[in-house]
């Protein structure tokens, strides 16, 4: 079975570019409202360790502050922040965030369990099949998802690894893609197979408590 499941009515899972106006080059940025400077700060640079590359007026609302924080690769995070206080709850719904997704070091993945422990930060942690994550939340009740490979995957060759796995879970009749068709698909794909040596995680499905 091959990873063009579009007979079935689904769109193809494919790393090929489709056939569109035009082609996005990457992620700029992201922008969130926050609550205020202090606590948005706290969190994502003294926490996450994020630098604050830019503290600026919101241009659409000068009363406000637009804070840019780098989150590791030159993609940028921001806020709009204010007077406001951090609030806990999120609202869900369509067109909400669930989640924001940042990849962290996998020889510091533990030393960011032990760091949000000692922040007072609740998490879990989970083996998803082809990444570990660990779960946490903002000041704000925003769940930040915080992912490790656990292979070594070139950054130019992710989308056709993620798109042969995706196959090889389609041929094995699995759920979700699993450790063993991430495995398969680097080596299908000639890649060297390098794993990086992970704590033990529950499997599978779950989320930040």
């Amino acid at each position: 079975m091959s990873g063009d499941d579009s007979s079935a009515g689904e769109a193809p899972v494919t790393p090929d570019l489709p056939d569109s106006p035009f082609h996005t080059t990457g992620t700029d940025h992201i922008t969130i409202w926050g609550s205020n400077e202090e606590d948005t700060i706290e969190f994502y640079r003294d926490l996450l360790g994020m630098p604050l590359v830019l503290r600026q007026p919101n241009l659409d609302d000068p009363s406000q502050t637009h804070l840019f924080f780098d989150t590791g690769d030159g993609r940028i995070l921001t806020f709009f922040v204010g007077d406001r206080p951090s609030a806990r709850g999120q609202r869900g719904g369509v067109g909400a965030v669930h989640h924001l997704c940042f990849s962290v070091d996998p020889d510091e993945y533990e030393d960011v369990m032990d760091s949000l422990e000692e922040a007072d930060h609740g998490y879990n942690v989970f083996d998803r099949g082809i990444f570990h994550s660990i779960y946490t939340r903002d000041n704000n009740g925003l769940v930040i998802e915080l992912s490790t490979d656990k292979y070594e995957i070139p950054d130019d060759r992710r989308g056709e690894v993620l798109a042969k796995a995706q196959e090889l879970r389609e041929a094995d009749g699995a759920d979700y893609a699993k450790d063993e068709h991430l495995r398969g698909a680097i080596e299908a794909l000639g890649l060297e197979v390098v794993e990086h040596d992970l704590p033990e995680a529950s499997a599978g499905v779950g989320g930040v408590e």
